[in-house]
Order: structure tokens, then C-alpha cells, then sequence
């Protein structure tokens, strides 16, 4: 695909980005959404105005782009025939969103066989718009991001998040303990997509999270690897579904080898 194509796509997906938080910023000021519904859990909600956004994307996307598939968060999926596919989180952050916490955001990528070749990730509450295409620069508000050189693992400002499941967290936990002793300090805001824009902005060193799903990271990967980051599988182990590390080279290794398992158990005596 060439440049002006990979561009033509990424002003679909900010249009798509947009046409969702046209809908959700104003829910978000008036206030708690009153029709909400729990999904794999009873921590794990959505609400009309997930459904509400995803609506909003698709039909801007159908118009738009009616060859191209679709995959979105809220059960929203079509088979397309252009070989490209749209990725799409209408918002990302649901809880914060539903709690009057200002961390969430409209995520969309447009993907081919390789990967994602262009996405966007919108945050209205900081007026900050995300963007890259396969190839080139990553972008916050037209403006290259260029990520500041710090030191090693012991320097690091590392995101992560945790999962909805009570067992699984708890896995988490463990894992958070040894992670936490060799790094500057850990964040968890709550929103995948933002926590990825972060790290290819360089506000994060590097980032790690698992249950996460293609809807959650598609943008915010592609941002990453335009960043010149590195991506990694954290491996499953029992209680720890698959999930993905974000990181400079250097880190790589390391925090790979503290975030892919639990923390051994010490015997007493």
C-alpha cells in the first residue's frame, strides 16, 4: 500500500475516532450512565454508551468503507472483501468513563494480514489526538513524538493494568511485587490504548498487560512499534492469560523475565 493510501485510510480512522467521542463527551459531563450491563464478570461493564459509539463508528465506517471488515468491542463484526479490516474500541476506559474519572478514549485501526497499517487514538478529555501509520512517525496532534532517552530498568516509569477476574489479579499481583522492586515507580490508569499512546510518547518507559484484546491494542501497538519499540507475547501460565509487553530493546529482556511469570514461592524454614 502505498503512502498516500496508508494516509487516506488514517483520515477515515480519525473521522471514526471523532464520531465517537461527538457522542460520549457529552454523556461524560452530564454524568452517570443509568443503563449499564456487566459482561465476563460483574466488574466488567459496558454501557449504551459503549454501544452508542460503536454504533456511530461503524455507520461512518459502512459508508465509508463498505468492502472492509469490521471487529468491534461491543459484539459488532462483519466479514469484508477488501482484505483490510477495521479494529475498533468505542471506548476504552469504560469503568473510569463510568465513574467521572477523565482517562478514556476512542481507539481505531485498520488492519491487512500484517498487522495494523493505521490507527488513531482519540482523547477528548485532554484534547489529544494519536495517530501513525505503518512506516512512518508517530503523531499527537500533528506533532512528532520523539521519545526521550533515560537510563536503564532502574529509571523506569512502566504502565501496566489488571484483569477483571478476582484469580487472575491476584496472579497479577504477584507479579506486580517483582516488577515494582526493580523499576521507578508503576502506573495503572485504566485505559490500554492511552497507556499505549503514553509509551510511544515517551511518558511511559515501557508498558505490559495481559487480557487485553485486539480492540484494546491495535492502535496503540502500531504507535509503539512506529516509536521504534518492542513488542513481546507474555507467555499464559495458570491464573495468567496471554498478554503483550511494550519496551525499549534494552528492557526488553528484563522486564520480560519479571512480567511472564509469578513471582516463585519462598518456603518457609
Amino acid at each position: 500500500m502505498t503512502p498516500p493510501e496508508a494516509e487516506r485510510l488514517l483520515e477515515v480512522a480519525v473521522a471514526a475516532a471523532r464520531a465517537g467521542t461527538e457522542l460520549l463527551a457529552p454523556r461524560f459531563e452530564r454524568g452517570r450512565e443509568v443503563a449499564v450491563a456487566s459482561k465476563t464478570t460483574p466488574t466488567d461493564l459496558v454501557s449504551e454508551a459503549d454501544l452508542a459509539s460503536e454504533r456511530a463508528i461503524a455507520k461512518l465506517l459502512a459508508r465509508e468503507r463498505p468492502d472492509d471488515g469490521f471487529l468491534g468491542e461491543e459484539g459488532g463484526g462483519q466479514r469484508g472483501s477488501s482484505g483490510l479490516r477495521w479494529v475498533v474500541d468505542p471506548l476504552d476506559g469504560t469503568i473510569n468513563f463510568l465513574f467521572g474519572i477523565p482517562q478514556w478514549c476512542v481507539s481505531v485501526a485498520v488492519e491487512d494480514d500484517e498487522g495494523a497499517l493505521a490507527g488513531a487514538i482519540l482523547d477528548p478529555n485532554r484534547d489529544e489526538l494519536f495517530t501513525a501509520v505503518r512506516g512512518g512517525v508517530p503523531r499527537c496532534n500533528g506533532r512528532e513524538l520523539r521519545r526521550p532517552a533515560r537510563g536503564d530498568l532502574s529509571s523506569a516509569m512502566v504502565a501496566t493494568g489488571f484483569a477483571y477476574d478476582a484469580a487472575v489479579r491476584a496472579a497479577q499481583a504477584s507479579v506486580l511485587v517483582g516488577v515494582i522492586e526493580a523499576v521507578r515507580d508503576v502506573r495503572r490508569f485504566g485505559s490500554a490504548a492511552l497507556d499505549l499512546a503514553w509509551t510511544a510518547a515517551g511518558r511511559y518507559d515501557a508498558y505490559f498487560e495481559r487480557t487485553v484484546k485486539p480492540w484494546d491494542v491495535a492502535a496503540g501497538v502500531l504507535m509503539c512499534r512506529c516509536a521504534g519499540l518492542s513488542v513481546a507475547d507474555l507467555p499464559e501460565h495458570p491464573d495468567l492469560p496471554w498478554g503483550i509487553l511494550v519496551a525499549p530493546g534494552a528492557m526488553l529482556a528484563p522486564l520480560l523475565e519479571l512480567a511472564g511469570a509469578p513471582a516463585p514461592a519462598v518456603s518457609a524454614g
